[in-house]
């Protein structure tokens, strides 16, 4: 997609971040400097807008652009090292309910996913969805055999929409990268990515069963987690056919007390689904919002969640996620020596850090939260303040990091909303240390030793001659050269990009000149055509030109 096609997308864009007094926000942070050139010709926004806090007219505004701004304010409140508390809190709450689209054409879309009539693949099938979201939308139905599911069908013309949002998204990503003073600190550009790769998971919903799936087998027989079957033979692509489930959802409090739920017991079982999930299976599920989270009101005395929605699920590199497992169990310790070090010996920070500096900063942020009775310090907040204070020295953080600090996040909110009084230290300290102690014990260790000996095996007949291949290539250099030609394709990229700017100023300025003629040669005509014609020029500057900070 050229960036001219997108210059309507941005026109109203513009219309609504200056409709929510959202220009201030952008000015402020210095990020669409071209705002200027249109905002005189906008409408100010209403006063009772302007009274509302700032994140709250940036949740109202993603909601007016639509489904996929929705969606990608949803993805960006878990980046709590990107945004204010403020902005997270309020775009935690977006929520992409949308008007269904029509029961036939979901029932076409079956039918072409799957070859088969929905009269063969079902008993019943209801053209009326349960629900309607951005990505898809659900219905229920019935197999031959009686077995009552649920059909998930993707929106027809979704891929091609989301395509011309996230191009909308990177030109608004490279306005940052040009202007933001801190865009080297954001990288807009890889937070687009994230956001793109998230949309692209949640298209392919072979790829939500498969998740499924797997969660389903981490908690065979568990009495903690049901995760709904998945029916592979009515699966493809763009539909998911999985078990019909009926629950509670987590946060209908009165409804939990009404069925008679335990919920100080339900509220531990989450702490601990957490830890096993992270750190047992490194498989954990990061979209565990109220929504996706129901109760079997089947069980009372040994409650159960139901997980839904596995579209957006979060693993570790295996280096991280021993790290990560030490770093919370020296915080259960109060080692802050010991996190300071981890943290330098992860590589999350570079090595001029000093670790003495970095213990005192540790113990500043920690020390005032243990003056206060464990059951109400939060465990969440303590490792945000961690993250935050450790990005003044330089953190990097991997965005599976994020997604696991949004998901601890979450399943502490719920926990806490559950019972009140639950000291989630108490719950998770014995659970991970248990944890640990199987999954690194000398029993485990022989395992995976004899688990890879056959490939090491393999590999090691030719480990002399790769070491001489790699000392003869450091010798010639050729290691050097390969980092040049890294950094000669990103001058190739950036070539490129001007190569298209300039175009783009070109197209720019024949659109000024255009207006110009018209205002000059037609007068009678009226004057709404070329200021047209002009707003698209300057557009076409403000989304082309190579403005510099």
């Amino acid at each position: 997609m050229t960036p001219f096609a997108l210059v309507p997308r941005l026109l109203r864009v513009t219309v609504v971040l200056v409709r929510y007094r959202l220009d201030e926000l952008v000015d402020a942070a210095h990020l669409f400097r071209p705002l200027k050139l249109v905002r005189p010709l906008l409408p100010r926004p209403r006063a009772e807008l302007r009274a509302l806090p700032r994140g709250a007219r940036l949740r109202l505004a993603l909601t007016e652009l639509g489904p996929i701004f929705v969606k990608a304010g949803q993805i960006l409140s878990t980046r709590r090292d990107l945004l204010p508390a403020d902005v997270a809190d309020e775009l935690a709450q977006l929520q992409d309910q949308v008007p269904p689209f029509p029961g036939a054409e979901a029932r076409a879309i079956v039918e072409r996913a799957l070859r088969a009539p929905v009269a063969e693949l079902y008993a019943s099938f209801d053209e009326q969805p349960l629900a309607s979201a951005s990505i898809a939308q659900v219905h229920p139905a019935a197999l031959a055999d009686g077995r009552q599911v649920v059909v998930k069908v993707l929106r027809p013309g979704i891929a091609r929409r989301i395509a011309r949002d996230v191009a909308l998204l990177r030109a608004l990503a490279e306005l940052a990268r040009r202007w933001h003073p801190n865009a080297d600190k954001i990288r807009p550009h890889e937070v687009v990515d994230e956001i793109e790769k998230t949309l692209e998971h949640e298209l392919d919903l072979q790829r939500e069963g498969a998740n499924a799936s797997l969660l389903r087998r981490n908690f065979a027989g568990s009495g903690d987690l049901y995760v709904p079957e998945v029916h592979w033979s009515h699966t493809a692509e763009q539909v998911l056919t999985m078990e019909r489930v009926h629950g509670i959802p987590v946060d209908d409090i009165a409804a939990l007390d009404r069925a008679g739920i335990d919920r100080r017991r339900l509220a531990a079982k989450g702490v601990r689904l957490f830890y096993e999930q992270v750190f047992r299976d490194n498989f954990f599920h990061a979209d565990a919002h109220p929504g996706n989270i129901w109760v079997d009101p089947a069980r009372t005395g040994e409650p159960r969640f139901i997980a839904l929605d596995f579209g957006i699920m979060g693993s570790l590199p295996e280096a991280d996620q021993f790290w990560l497992a030490e770093n919370f169990m020296a915080l259960f310790r109060r080692d802050y020596r010991r996190i300071a070090q981890l943290h330098l010996d992860a590589g999350w920070m570079p090595n001029h850090v000093r670790v003495d500096e970095l213990e005192a900063a540790v113990r500043t942020v920690c020390e005032p939260y243990f003056t206060r009775p464990l059951s109400e310090i939060s465990l969440a907040e303590v490792v945000v303040k961690l993250f935050n204070t450790a990005r003044r020295y330089e953190l990097t953080l991997q965005p599976q990091l994020i997604l696991l600090q949004k998901t601890l996040l979450n399943i502490e909110g719920v926990g806490r909303m559950l019972d009140p009084k639950i000291d989630i230290w108490a719950v998770a300290e014995p659970v991970l240390a248990e944890i640990l102690r199987k999954r690194y014990s000398p029993r485990r260790a022989f395992a995976e030793m004899r688990r890879r000996l056959p490939e090491w095996v393999h590999v090691a007949p030719r480990m002399p001659e790769l070491v001489r291949d790699y000392l003869e290539q450091a010798t010639r250099g050729e290691r050097r050269t390969r980092l040049a030609d890294a950094d000669l394709a990103r001058l190739a990229a950036d070539a490129r990009a001007t190569r298209d700017l300039i175009g783009g100023a070109l197209l720019g300025g024949s659109l000024l000149i255009a207006a110009t003629l018209l205002w000059t040669l037609a007068p009678e005509r009226g004057a709404l055509l070329p200021a047209l014609v002009a707003l698209s020029g300057a557009l076409a500057f403000a989304l082309a030109w190579p403005w510099r900070r």
